[in-house]
């Protein structure tokens, strides 16, 4: 299954930029993609106005910020590398923390049944993306069972 903006359910509803609201750390966010789109801002308050957007006007928010050149993102002031296990806590606590809080976004997750996810649109290497397509799916995979088994 080709999780992308546009697709059917519960594909699309699974795009980060679909609007699931969700509280991280303090923080309101109105979906994955103002999150992920935040992190390339070093200011606390512009990561605040950034996280309260959706779609591609979030995608549009961080375009033009050079955070590749050297690989680091942020989150309340704080530098995270871009390579590291702290970046990967903060991505598996944020998708968790949407998954939890909003029931949309968790049963489209688990309308997926045992698809097998992918994401034919992102992005491979890690210098080049917040998000690879590996590191998406493989959340998404991994939180869909989570939930799978709490369930049972």
């Amino acid at each position: 299954m080709d999780i992308k903006s546009g697709s059917g359910y519960p594909a699309g509803a699974l795009s980060n930029f679909t609007p699931h609201p969700f509280v991280f750390r303090g923080v309101e966010v109105s979906s994955m993609e103002g999150f992920l789109q935040s992190l390339k801002f070093k200011e606390p308050d512009m990561q605040k106005h950034i996280c309260t957007l959706t779609g591609i006007a979030a995608k549009r928010s961080g375009a033009k910020k050079n955070w590749q050149r050297h690989q680091v993102l942020w989150w309340d002031g704080e530098p995270i590398a871009r390579d590291s296990q702290e970046y990967q806590d903060l991505l598996d606590e944020a998708y968790h923390a949407m998954f939890s809080q909003n029931t949309k976004a968790r049963n489209a997750l688990l309308a997926t049944g045992d698809a097998v996810l992918k994401h034919s649109i992102g992005r491979t290497k890690i210098n080049e993306t917040v998000l690879t397509r590996q590191e998406f799916c493989s959340r998404l995979t991994t939180i869909r069972d989570e939930f799978r088994n709490l369930e049972k």
